[in-house]
């Protein structure tokens, strides 16, 4: 009997071990830079190649698409490692709608520079210089922000909310914390059950490499500053942002918003999982938020007039920004 106990002291040990290795790695992966090769535009948007400087030290590199004159302008912010090209459907939509739409990649995203993915934190420095060169290159237009998961997270974090007109949340996760152990509880099958002892060992390695305090990345925390009308999405069958952590964002919300439980979605790309009723429903919001008067701007179609602009937009943070 000693000695069986023996070797089952050790294997628990062992496994432990493992376990915590097995954290350590994954911590490293998570944040490894998701970069890629020269981004091909899509051939049937007439959009602009620019780039621009961001406080996170990065060079964003984006898409911009002129819309039409008061039709209202959005900025559109995609995922974890993902990229700009992730989010071109919904350009496509909005452009036909006649909004200017801006698509940029975070930092340590597609083609920006960058060291590490920060989960909301460098990318919310991103977001703000992108909101910034929006609105230099569409003037005098009420703004809406889009973001995806990470996305979302950037909009809210950083140094304050992105002071916007509208913002549309999609499957963003409420702190770091849920949205590891979420993710573990996937990733480890089996053993998913010992995420939360597996969490904090991550989130150590995590914020010891990327400088950033888990505290720093509570969306949760962030959403009830914001001062304009917000729209939460999330799906039914999401594992990685459950419909209850999605719902407890939402109340933490004040003033305007809305909720859309997106049947039988999981972490996805919610528009290509609901075409139609996605043009619908985020349609008519970002009509009533961007489009106050009459929303007649929201009835045409096609291309706008016009050459694309050329925005000269002086330094933000470091560097300056420029076609490219």
């Amino acid at each position: 009997m000693p000695g069986r106990q023996r070797r089952r002291k050790l294997g628990r040990a062992l496994s432990g071990g493992a376990l915590v290795g097995a954290a350590s790695l994954s911590g490293c992966v998570m944040t490894r830079p998701a970069r890629t090769p020269a981004l091909t535009p899509p051939s049937d948007l007439a959009v602009r190649a620019v780039s621009f400087g961001s406080a996170s030290g990065a060079t964003i590199r984006a898409w911009f698409l002129h819309g039409m004159p008061g039709g209202g302008s959005v900025l559109l912010l995609h995922g974890v490692g993902s990229n700009r090209s992730s989010m071109v459907a919904r350009a496509r939509f909005l452009h036909r709608q006649g909004y200017s739409v801006l698509l940029p990649d975070f930092q340590a995203h597609g083609e920006s520079t960058g060291e590490f993915i920060t989960f909301g934190s460098r990318e919310s420095l991103d977001a703000m210089a992108a909101l910034e060169y929006l609105r230099r290159c569409a003037p005098d237009e009420r703004v809406a922000v889009i973001g995806v998961s990470m996305g979302g997270a950037a909009a809210l974090l950083g140094p304050r909310p992105l002071d916007v007109d509208a913002i549309v949340l999609e499957s963003v996760y409420p702190t770091i914390r849920q949205a590891l152990e979420d993710r573990l509880a996937v990733w480890m099958g089996p053993l998913g059950r010992l995420n939360r002892y597996v969490a904090p060992v991550v989130l150590r390695e995590v914020s010891a490499e990327i400088g950033v305090r888990e505290d720093a990345l509570r969306p949760i925390d962030r959403i009830g500053q914001v001062g304009v009308p917000v729209f939460v999405l999330s799906g039914t069958r999401d594992r990685y942002t459950p419909l209850a952590e999605a719902r407890a964002l939402f109340e933490h919300a004040r003033g305007t918003k809305q909720f859309w439980a997106v049947e039988g979605a999981a972490h996805e790309d919610l528009y290509a999982f609901t075409g139609d009723e996605y043009e619908h429903r985020v349609g008519a919001f970002l009509s009533v938020q961007l489009r106050p008067v009459d929303g007649a701007a929201s009835s045409r179609h096609g291309s706008p007039e016009g050459p694309p602009l050329a925005c000269a937009v002086p330094s933000i943070g470091q560097g300056g920004a420029h076609g490219a």
